[in-house]
């Protein structure tokens, strides 16, 4: 379809306010020293990121949401294991396996913005298995299993995953400029 007869995203859409819960949610994480009160909010946002990329793929996305989702993904994630990291049940090195993938992600972003070249990647399938593992290892957490470490450790291997294959995506993909 031609440039001028496609139709420009809006600002805001819909699905960007089940993306925009998951920033109290996040702090709410933080402040609130509930299992349960926790466990709410991992659920919430966990559900959030369904509906919202569910909104977006039935009625369309923003220009805003775009960046949005990935901030909002980010930073309830840091939340969850900035608590994780405060109780001492995983040490920092773990903490960073399982922030790896969002940490090269942010790596990645700011590297294009530096450079000119800001650019943005579909969701890729390695990508949602990584925030499903990061959040089974916050459930773990919550719960107090024993799988925390072991799924730490497997989050950021799927993790590296994940970024191996968005880089084969993102650098030999041809652009279309």
């Amino acid at each position: 379809m031609p440039p001028e007869q496609r139709q420009a995203k809006p600002a805001l859409a819909w699905p960007d306010a089940a993306t925009i819960v998951r920033i109290p949610l996040a702090v709410a994480f933080v402040l609130v020293d509930d299992a349960v009160a926790r466990a709410t909010f991992l659920a919430v946002a966990a559900a959030s990121d369904l509906v919202d990329g569910y909104l977006a793929r039935r009625f369309g996305g923003s220009r805003f949401g775009v960046a949005l989702d990935p901030v909002a993904d980010k930073l309830f994630m840091a939340a969850g294991f900035w608590v994780v990291l405060r109780s001492h049940v995983l040490n920092p090195f773990e903490i960073g396996a399982v922030l790896l993938r969002d940490i090269v992600a942010l790596l990645a972003y700011v590297t294009t913005v530096v450079l000119g070249r800001p650019t943005t990647l579909p969701a890729r399938a390695g990508g949602k298995a990584v925030t499903v593992c990061q959040i089974l290892t916050l459930g773990a957490f919550l719960t107090g299993s024993d799988l925390i470490r072991p799924l730490a450790w497997a989050t950021g291997a799927v993790s590296l995953y994940a970024i191996a294959d968005y880089m084969r995506v993102g650098l030999f993909t041809p652009r279309k400029d």
